[in-house]
């Protein structure tokens, strides 16, 4: 039997980030599962309003249409036997349900629960406890003002309640972890986590010599204020403070980088704090070459962070904030500190330059755990259970 199955995302390739891989990975999985399990394919046509800009689609093994007209997008919408959309885009969720379809909605954020989908009150940079849900929608209206202006904040706010309102009624909500399965509320909900591709056997990462000599600590990501850059730093100043050998790299770039590189310079830590910018993807593994521990210090409910799950797989200690999926991520398998706590973040570093021996056993066993656990085949097996079942209901 040969499910047909229409995925929708409205921002995709060229564009790069966690859902834009995601969803690509998921989409190559599900057009090529029939390949190793007869009588269980998938047709895959997938549909996004992101133009290719020189990309050539005709590489990949479904069917991509993008920015499709009204017309030809009912035709598609008629043609699957099931939808999956990754993320609550109003019109596309609508149209399923009109004409019937068994839709399942991917979360990758909180944008059926909060106007900005970060769940971040931004005028305090602080987690939100929930205005929206509250019904507090004065304070909605007031964290999205400043970058939005009030027009556009009353706006986004105003298109949370139709993007709840379809969330209520399709056939699936997937969270991409189980944090973000319990903060969106919503009636027939499961979590699938997200999956990211194992390190070749060809290549395999060797930190086997980064617990030697002054331990590398290091940061991969955006450079944004929800990441909480600013805790790692004054964690790294108490250390060198008391006079402690160690390395700090940061990777990636953002509106945050002057600022940042600015107070590494003021808590004195610019002989041993390296900012290497942006990196393309091939090119990670060389700029994280002598890290042996990764820092996420986030204070915001991070949902599935695919950088925490490639490092882990790479074999390298995750040290993270215990919030949103991150945390549940790191356990069992890192080190988690509360979030914006400084001192509780460089007690764990100290204890790793302490005790090296034990930090690089910690990062085997989150290596083991991420491979049982994160695997992007796990992820397509999962999702394919799912469609599958849907169809024959």
């Amino acid at each position: 039997m040969t499910v047909k199955l229409l995925l929708y995302s409205h921002d995709w390739f060229p564009l790069l980030g966690g859902v834009q891989t995601v969803t690509r990975s998921l989409a190559i999985g599900l057009a090529q599962w029939g390949q190793d399990h007869p009588g269980q394919s998938f047709e895959v046509i997938f549909v996004t309003q992101t133009p290719a800009n020189g990309m050539d689609d005709s590489d990949l093994p479904f069917r991509v249409v993008r920015s499709p007209q009204l017309r030809e997008l009912i035709a598609l919408i008629r043609w699957a036997d099931l939808i999956s959309f990754a993320g609550p885009t109003l019109f596309p969720v609508a149209l399923a349900l009109l004409f019937g379809k068994p839709a399942v909605l991917q979360h990758h954020g909180y944008q059926s629960v909060c106007p900005n989908g970060l769940l971040l009150y931004e005028p305090e940079h602080r987690v939100c406890p929930g205005y929206f849900m509250k019904g507090q929608y004065r304070k909605c209206v007031a964290c999205n003002k400043k970058e939005m202006g009030m027009f556009g904040s009353v706006r986004r706010l105003l298109l949370t309640f139709p993007r709840r309102f379809l969330a209520r009624r399709v056939t699936v909500n997937v969270g991409v972890s189980p944090h973000v399965a319990l903060r969106i509320d919503l009636p027939r909900t499961i979590s699938i986590w997200n999956g990211v591709a194992a390190p070749p056997e060809t290549q395999p990462v060797d930190i086997s010599g980064a617990f030697d000599g002054p331990i590398g600590f290091g940061y991969l990501g955006r450079l944004v204020t929800e990441k909480g850059l600013p805790v790692l730093l004054q964690a790294s100043r108490e250390l060198a403070a008391q006079g402690h050998s160690f390395r700090l790299k940061i990777v990636g770039d953002g509106p945050e980088r002057v600022s940042l590189e600015a107070m590494a310079r003021e808590f004195g830590l610019a002989d041993r704090t390296e900012f290497v910018g942006a990196m393309p993807a091939h090119a990670i593994r060389d700029a994280l070459r002598g890290v042996a521990v990764i820092v996420m210090p986030s204070v915001w409910e991070d949902v599935s962070p695919l950088v925490a799950m490639e490092q882990m797989m790479d074999g390298r200690l995750l040290m993270a904030s215990n919030i949103g999926g991150l945390g549940q991520i790191v356990a069992g398998g890192g080190i988690a500190f509360p979030p914006g706590d400084a001192g509780a973040l460089a007690a764990q570093m100290l204890r790793v330059l302490n005790e090296p021996r034990w930090a690089a056993a910690l990062g085997r066993a989150g290596q083991q755990k991420a491979f049982a656990a994160f695997r992007v085949e796990r992820m397509v097996a999962e999702h394919v259970d799912l469609y599958r079942s849907l169809v024959r209901e």
